[in-house]
């Protein structure tokens, strides 16, 4: 007689996410649960199936012969359910998400964990606005914003996120061509990239104890694109560990000078009227994705 059992779909949901993500830790991200909750539903799930889904590695765990068959039909089978319920909405029901921020971290946080939203919010559909100079959410043309600025920048700001660690990047090419860096006064010497007046640079400088004052003859539109412009080598830019961490882990970019010091914060903003249960989501979401990859940079309540 066939065996029509279902297995604990806590755990291959956990394992779908698992050989996604290449990573416990990633998977356990992406679920908001912790990092041994996704190894103890591998373990039951294998124990339930009886074979062995994952190799595990020191950089994240490979599924065997096994698991890449059973996550090969498995994959599909919660994309059917996402499906089915789909195609019982009404079209009119259709549910968007307007998020309106800043274009760093639209770029280089938000859009590579779009996949990991859509399924945690199955039918939610995101439209995302980078915008560089917003400073309010009407709730018309987005239902909140991202921002990154300073204490009091923003009427309407409805939670700090974090504040991150700026610090000056560049190529490891740029870096080798030019006389060495020992402290951030050298740092005058060569070419600073600006996004804005100079403001921000002589705001780092403050805040490490300098009293240095620097005008820019070139402005670039945000600072993502000052940052392109120092991944291309044409010199050095501010950045936060938010933005860059990939980079300089992949040794792409690196830290021209090893001080870093909080300058502004990531803000959500919001409309005043009440918000969607989408919205509430989101913002939890966020704040819990960012406080769990970026601890050190947790504003103190």
């Amino acid at each position: 007689m066939p065996n029509h059992r279902l297995p604990p779909l806590n755990a291959v949901r956990a394992f779908d996410a698992a050989a996604r993500l290449g990573s416990y830790v990633e998977a356990s991200k992406a679920l908001h649960v912790t990092q041994p909750a996704i190894g103890r539903h591998v373990k039951l799930l294998e124990e339930w199936l009886g074979v062995q889904l994952f190799e595990r590695t020191s950089r994240g765990v490979v599924l065997t012969i096994a698991g890449q068959k059973y996550h090969h039909k498995i994959s599909a089978a919660l994309q059917l359910i996402v499906s089915a319920g789909q195609e019982l909405q009404p079209k009119d029901s259709e549910r968007w998400l307007r998020i309106m921020v800043v274009p760093g971290f639209a770029k280089r946080w938000l859009t590579p964990r779009l996949e990991a939203m859509r399924h945690l919010r199955p039918g939610l559909k995101f439209a995302i606005e980078p915008n560089s100079t917003f400073t309010e959410v009407d709730g018309k043309s987005a239902d909140l914003g991202i921002v990154y600025g300073l204490d009091g920048q923003y009427a309407d700001s409805r939670a700090t996120l974090i504040c991150p660690r700026v610090f000056p990047i560049c190529t490891p090419g740029y870096l080798a061509s030019i006389e060495p860096i020992h402290s951030p006064v050298d740092l005058v010497k060569h070419n600073l990239i600006h996004f804005d007046d100079g403001e921000w640079w002589n705001m780092w400088f403050a805040a490490n104890g300098l009293d240095i004052h620097l005008n820019s003859d070139v402005l670039y539109v945000n600072n993502d694109h000052a940052l392109s412009v120092a991944e291309s080598g044409q010199g050095i830019a501010l950045a936060n560990e938010v933005l860059v961490r990939d980079e300089l882990e992949a040794g792409t970019l690196v830290r021209a000078v090893e001080a870093q010091v909080k300058l502004e914060s990531y803000r959500v903003l919001t409309p005043s009227a009440a918000l969607s249960a989408d919205v509430e989501w989101f913002i939890q979401w966020l704040a819990t994705s960012l406080e769990q990859e970026f601890p050190e940079a947790v504003v103190a309540e």
